[in-house]
């Protein structure tokens, strides 16, 4: 297992930004497919966005074109940066490290709140 540390959250109005960190521990993490899910009030943990080894992204539909997700290997970090947020999109959010279909390890959460 691997400690993954987020950042970033808080609270905003309609159509605010925010930007999530996640520092993970080790020296493999430029191996790790990385991924942002937000919990649901029925603690279902939907995908937001994942990126891959090789820089390749994948987004949930709710997120496309509003979210962006980055990673930067020399810093063993993953951020999130959410534009044009919506009410739908509060919850924690929760960082997560897989290798080779493994979980890794699970953040501890970061709660957003959009709300006026």
């Amino acid at each position: 297992q691997v400690e993954l540390v987020e950042s970033g959250g808080g609270s905003v109005q309609p159509g605010g930004s925010l930007r999530l960190s996640c520092v993970v521990s080790g020296s493999t993490f430029g191996l790790y497919r990385m991924g942002w899910y937000r919990q649901t009030p029925g603690n279902v943990r939907l995908l937001v966005a994942e990126i891959a080894a090789d820089d390749s992204r994948d987004y949930g539909d709710s997120v496309k074109g509003r979210f962006t997700i980055s990673r930067e290997n020399a810093k063993n970090t993953v951020y999130l940066q959410m534009n044009s947020l919506k009410r739908d999109d509060t919850g924690i959010y929760y960082c997560h490290a897989e290798l080779d279909g493994r979980t890794m390890g699970w953040g501890q959460g970061t709660q957003v709140t959009v709300s006026s």
